[in-house]
């Protein structure tokens, strides 16, 4: 009996030993978002990694009933159990506090302790996120502010389009600091490299308010040396779907990447994806070098079949990852005008989607392009959720801008996550008051809401300007400091916490003998002022405007001449005679 016994138990051991099951499963986070990527390793299996796939899913033989099983993904708890590999797997994987910071809503600027305010949604025909302006705020009560630092100029070239087809502007598309962003003021020509940001600021009078002064904040961003710059792992995503069978959007796009084919350097590699009545890998990981077959492939495209737009960008990152140079470059382009209407096609699930990837060292692009369904607020929120930038693309010779001449600043980043802090002196400072950087109204609601840094691209320069009552001082007291300023920013390769400081005198100068850049960035923000239709344009008009602007444009730089018509235009647009005109013609 005994002796049958253990024979019953050697039978069932080597049935065990030598038995093939296979263990399927998926891998989730709290929040529901299925994850790809994901480092799986068996005992069973020693050293030998296996990943999760498309939808989070695997399947992995074993030869053993029971098994130990260890998941691993960049900014997750790590997860080791035992399984019964016979048995359909779920497994859910725990976020660091860092990870599921990135899926809080996130700020363009904050003032630290200030109450939110309660808000309504406005939608528009485009979809733009409606946002809200920011008011006055007390500096003895709230002396620090602080706000995001990124390259987005798409906000200016949308409006241009507007404006060149003689239509109003919808005021949530209006983002007076990517109008600022447009212009890159100070822009610094020479290809010396500089390892950290660098701060001027100036105090000026103020156009349209005599009791105000204008506080200026110029930021220029470290820069790369040129000449030893990272190779690079491109993956262009281009939508082909129905919707862009327009000559401002495929054929633009075309164009556009045919632009940019041409600064890619052998050491550079590129995949194309595209996205249309399905998902296709058109390039796979091709050298830089061979410019006729990547050409080639962009001229083949055409424009059909619906947008399943999430299902795309999962294959992108995954393109992305296959080719990954970990002290490179690695960057997914995505071109469309934003209508995803297959798939996830919310801004919550787009969020979800996006946040997973942020970790992987991976940026994202956003060029939009069309008009009327174009859904800018889809693209912005990738952008920000992706750890990238965002561009709008109204012509050739703006793709030309953003893809040749700004090329360094939209694909090399040197800072992620960067942000401004400013903590104003109460003794100089009653009122401050942050021209742009407005907040979504869905983030001001959300009592969890924090400040989103942003990511910058190489040589970039950014202008802040705040508008802010002075306190009543005597003579003795100008030359005392109006501000301290930090910048808090990671490095893109380490990820190491970095933080400047500066000082800021107050020495006020008159607007019209101020650097010539502060006077037209005057210009831009009181342009927006008007076209957002601010509660604080009364004093503004677009005579001023052009007159301001007229005498600080750089008569070299065809962008700040083009501001100069655009004004011009924007005026006889809005001209009180052709309203009335246009009002007794309905």
């Amino acid at each position: 009996m005994k002796k049958a016994f253990l024979a019953s138990l050697f039978i069932l051991f080597i049935g065990s030993a030598v038995g093939q099951y296979y263990l399927r499963g998926e891998i989730k986070n709290e929040r529901g978002t299925l994850l790809e990527g994901v480092l799986i390793q068996l005992s069973s299996k020693g050293l030998n990694p296996f990943y999760s796939g498309n939808g989070g899913a695997f399947g992995i033989p074993s030869n053993l009933i029971y098994d130990t099983i260890t998941l691993q993904l960049n900014g997750y708890e790590v997860l080791k159990t035992i399984i019964d590999t016979r048995k359909m797997q779920s497994f859910v994987l725990q976020m660091l506090p860092s990870t599921a910071n990135q899926f809080k809503k996130k700020l363009n600027s904050i003032t630290k302790n200030l109450n939110k305010t309660s808000i309504s949604f406005m939608g528009l025909g485009e979809s733009y996120s409606s946002h809200v302006e920011n008011e006055f705020i007390d500096a003895k009560l709230f002396p620090e502010t602080g706000l995001a630092l990124n390259v987005d100029h798409a906000s200016y070239s949308n409006i241009r389009r507007f404006i060149n087809n003689q239509m109003p502007v919808p005021t949530d598309a209006v983002r007076i600091e990517e109008m600022l962003n447009y212009f890159n003021l100070n822009k610094d020509s020479s290809n010396v490299a500089r390892p950290f940001f660098n701060c001027n600021t100036a105090l000026t009078t103020c156009p349209w308010n005599e009791h105000s002064q204008l506080f200026f904040a110029d930021i220029a961003a470290p820069k790369l040396n040129l000449d030893s710059i990272a190779p690079s792992n491109l993956v262009f995503l281009i939508d082909i779907s129905g919707s862009m069978d327009k000559p401002n959007r495929l054929p633009l796009l075309q164009a556009a990447f045919k632009l940019l084919v041409e600064n890619l350097r052998e050491k550079d590699t590129v995949s194309l994806v595209t996205y249309g009545g399905g998902v296709d890998i058109r390039l796979y990981g091709v050298s830089g070098k061979e410019k006729t077959k990547i050409n080639q492939a962009i001229d083949s495209l055409e424009a059909g079949g619906d947008t399943p737009g999430t299902d795309a960008i999962r294959i992108a990152y995954a393109t992305a990852k296959r080719f990954f140079m970990r002290k490179g470059n690695n960057r997914v382009i995505i071109a469309t005008d934003g209508d995803f209407n297959v798939g996830e096609v919310s801004e919550k699930a787009m969020e979800d989607l996006i946040g997973t990837y942020r970790l992987s060292g991976i940026y994202l692009t956003c060029l939009g392009v069309g008009m009327g369904n174009y859904k800018d607020s889809k693209l912005e929120l990738l952008s920000k959720k992706g750890n990238g930038n965002f561009a709008y693309l109204d012509n050739l010779q703006e793709a030309e801008k953003v893809l040749v001449t700004e090329l360094t600043q939209t694909l090399y980043s040197v800072a992620n996550d960067a942000y401004l802090s400013i903590n104003f002196n109460p003794e100089q400072v009653s009122y401050y008051r942050l021209i742009g950087f407005d907040n979504k109204k869905d983030a001001l609601s959300d009592s969890t809401t924090q400040m989103e840094g942003g990511e910058v691209g190489t040589g970039h320069h950014m202008l802040a300007i705040f508008e802010i009552t002075p306190t009543k001082q005597d003579s003795s007291l100008i030359s005392r400091k109006i501000a301290n300023i930090q910048i808090n920013y990671k490095t893109p390769q380490t990820q190491q916490l970095i933080k400047q400081i500066f000082e800021a005198k107050n020495q006020v100068i008159d607007i019209n003998t101020a650097n010539s850049n502060y006077r037209f960035g005057t210009a831009v923000c009181m342009f927006g002022t008007l076209l957002k239709n601010s509660k604080f344009k009364s004093n503004i008009n677009y005579d001023q405007i052009l007159q301001l602007a007229n005498y600080s444009y750089e008569p070299t730089d065809k962008f700040q001449k083009e501001f100069l018509v655009l004004v011009e235009k924007s005026k006889q647009l809005n001209a009180p005679s052709k309203k009335k005109k246009n009002a007794s013609n309905n």
